[in-house]
């Protein structure tokens, strides 16, 4: 392990992720809202630990190993989230204890959505602003972003890619060096989020709606500007966009990076994962609507439909955005759209979950298990997308399918040891588990109500489903550690 590396770019990366302030800080002079204090006493405190850490060290020159990229991974979201919370804890509206401030934080750099506040309607522009620009930072990973920069630091960045990009299949670049890679997928993100804006702005939103709803809804993250979430629009056009462009960020971006290189949409049609994405959307949409619409849960037929279908894909691809909610829609809609966060989107998406993928290797070796029960003595082999599947890739995804149910049921069982109910604490660990947001119970519109030993449960949770539990995870192994 090289601590003195680990240094040298955590202290980097602290210092980069102060300029972040200054975004808010414009905001707030540009709506003289009076909360501007907090956003320059964070950059220069962020800037000074930053500079701190690395200035002993800033002559180091070692490549970074793929062990040091996993304890500087989650060295970082940990921090990040830390230094993250310091405006909205110094901050006079809203006034927020250390957990809550750090609960916050931790809920919009890890894109899940869960809030403890209330009345955000009357917060300043420059907290509303400040929390989208965390979703939107943590949607990608900042991390990449940092990637992108570091080689002109004298810092490779292949093993800290590898140790934060989500998704079973880590090796793969889209272009021949890391930088390209990490630059190609934020043109990618950047030019998905101006359009997403624009078509807000199109819709009726004004233009600081329009951003921070924009920043929220690629990053599949579900933080709002209003109490009220998408709600507050009211508006059947509003809803369809967001479903859209919720849609297209739950798909590996290497494939936008794709299509739009080969001027060709039909590269998502053959894609796998795609084509069982789509599937699962459709057919958790469709029994939301028929549903819906057989129980009279609306006025119209209409309006079950505007309804079913934006909660169903916000769900599924683990936004949170709600227009009216869906913790009081009749008989199992509920628990079947919390299952279906479980899946989530597509592998290199910034959608939570457990992925698309996995869940298709799963059904996939499932049913060569079946045929195995058949045909002993046959060789079957697991093909995605007509290509054989490795027999490591497989365990892997058993491994981290065993690794998440069990996470979610110690989770849970210690969120109700903290005196939770049993609904509020299932739907609590799942949602921030798989990133998504809103929950069942106690959580369906806000956690204020769940205690400070809860929250830190939670953003443990929020932080396992980011770094998808083995980045995290592995940390815990006494055989990392050793040399």
């Amino acid at each position: 392990m090289q601590f003195i590396v680990i240094q040298r770019v955590t202290g980097l990366l602290l210092m980069i992720f102060s300029t972040t302030m200054l975004p808010p800080l414009a905001v707030s002079f540009f709506y003289h809202d009076g909360a501007h204090l907090p956003f320059i006493y964070a950059f220069g405190l962020t800037l000074f630990a930053g500079l701190f850490i690395w200035a002993p060290v800033h002559a180091v020159r070692r490549d970074i190993r793929l062990r040091d990229g996993f304890v500087i991974v989650t060295l970082f979201w940990t921090s990040l989230a830390m230094v993250g919370a310091l405006p909205l804890a110094m901050a006079d509206h809203p006034h927020m204890p250390l957990v809550d401030a750090f609960f916050e934080s931790m809920s919009g750099l890890t894109t899940t959505g869960a809030t403890v506040l209330t009345g955000i309607d009357e917060l300043p522009r420059s907290i509303l602003y400040y929390r989208q620009q965390l979703q939107w930072l943590g949607g990608m990973g900042i991390v990449v972003l940092a990637v992108a920069v570091m080689p002109m630091l004298g810092i490779g960045g292949m093993q800290l890619y590898r140790a934060e990009t989500p998704g079973p299949i880590k090796d793969s670049k889209l272009t021949p060096r890391i930088t390209e890679t990490a630059k190609a997928l934020w043109y990618i993100y950047l030019g998905l989020t101006v359009i997403c804006a624009l078509a807000y702005k199109a819709a009726g939103m004004d233009w600081f709606d329009a951003v921070g709803h924009s920043f929220s809804t690629i990053a599949i993250g579900g933080f709002s500007t209003h109490d009220q979430s998408i709600g507050f629009f009211n508006s059947s056009a509003i809803n369809a966009i967001a479903i859209v462009f919720m849609l297209l960020a739950g798909i590996n971006f290497a494939l936008h990076f794709m299509a739009w290189r080969a001027r060709n949409p039909l590269v998502y049609w053959h894609d796998a994962e795609v084509r069982a994405y789509l599937v699962i959307i459709l057919g958790v949409c469709s029994i939301s609507v028929v549903t819906l619409v057989a129980q009279n849960t609306y006025d119209s037929w209409q309006e079950a439909v505007d309804h079913g279908l934006f909660q169903a894909v916000s769900i599924a691809t683990t936004t949170g955005f709600t227009t009216n909610g869906f913790a009081w829609w009749p008989l199992f809609l509920p628990v079947l759209l919390m299952l279906a966060s479980f899946i989530g989107g597509c592998a290199s998406s910034t959608a939570g979950g457990m992925k698309v993928i996995r869940i298709l290797l799963l059904v996939k070796q499932g049913k060569r298990e079946i045929l195995r029960l058949i045909h002993p003595e046959a060789i079957i082999p697991i093909k995605v997308g007509g290509k054989p599947t490795q027999d490591r890739v497989i365990n892997a995804v058993w491994g981290f399918f065993s690794l998440y149910v069990l996470s979610f049921g110690i989770l849970s069982l210690i969120m109700m040891a903290t005196g939770a109910d049993l609904e509020t604490s299932f739907s609590a660990v799942a949602a921030c588990l798989n990133n998504l947001g809103p929950g069942l119970g106690n959580v369906a519109q806000t956690y204020s109500g769940v205690t400070d030993i809860g929250k830190w449960v939670l953003c443990f949770a929020m932080l396992m489903g980011r770094l998808e539990l083995f980045t995290l995870l592995v940390l815990f192994s006494p055989a990392f550690w050793r040399s």
